[in-house]
């Protein structure tokens, strides 16, 4: 199933986005910030399509070395979780980042605590978390599919831009993934631009979506983007 992320409208009140998206897709992913913050899951009775929840990012680490982060980070993950099960969508969330190559180990063993706790609060809860790869930003974790032995065993929210800036769709492709991100770049920056405005070859990745059976959302940065990306991939 191909649907949309709510990020091609973040300068819209989300139930104008919810509105304007269900019109065109029957699968919506709502980036939980700004204005798409989701307060109340009661928002989301009027809608048949079903939902994916993208955790809110800004300013969170799962990794965090500082304890008061990384526990605060885990309890908004953690009530993000607890709204996506009465909404009955899972939710992607980001895998943290350190910011000095000699913290690694440290903030791996970070990262293992907060996993822990997210599994307990998600099996409580009855919901699925994804992890999302990250771009080209140093330290971040899960770069390349070297870095799927941190998440494991946790699905995989394929971002195939960000792994084209990185030079490794083609191994993430073949690596297994349970959610994807469609948008597309020049391999050079995360511009999240609609299908057929970088140099992405999208048949592989098609091919490897429709092989994998996961569901994907369009995430570019306007909503005629959208509409421009479908077209495209319809062609295909």
């Amino acid at each position: 199933m191909l649907g949309v992320s709510t990020y091609c409208l973040m300068d819209t009140p989300l139930p104008e986005a919810l509105e304007r998206l269900s019109a065109i897709s029957s699968l919506i992913e709502v980036v939980d910030e700004g204005l798409h913050f989701v307060q109340d899951a009661a928002l989301f009775e009027n809608y048949s399509a079903d939902f994916v929840i993208h955790a809110p990012y800004h300013g969170m680490n799962i990794a965090s070395l500082f304890e008061p982060i990384r526990k605060a980070t885990v309890r908004v993950m953690t009530d993000c979780l607890s709204v996506a099960a009465e909404i009955g969508a899972p939710v992607v969330m980001h895998p943290g980042y350190h910011a000095w190559e000699q913290e690694r180990e440290q903030a791996d063993r970070q990262f293992k605590k907060s996993l822990q706790e997210l599994w307990d609060a998600a099996h409580e809860l009855s919901v699925t978390f994804w992890f999302e790869n990250m771009g080209d930003m140093q330290f971040f974790n899960l770069r390349t599919p070297g870095d799927l032995d941190l998440i494991e065993g946790c699905g995989l929210a394929l971002d195939i831009g960000h792994a084209h800036i990185n030079h490794c769709l083609n191994g993430f492709l073949q690596a297994g993934f349970s959610h994807m991100h469609i948008h597309d770049n020049n391999g050079i920056k995360d511009t999240h631009n609609p299908v057929g405005e970088g140099n992405i070859d999208f048949i592989p990745v098609m091919a490897a979506l429709q092989r994998s059976h996961a569901r994907a959302v369009i995430e570019v940065k306007s909503f005629d983007g959208v509409k421009k990306s479908i077209r495209a991939l319809e062609r295909m």
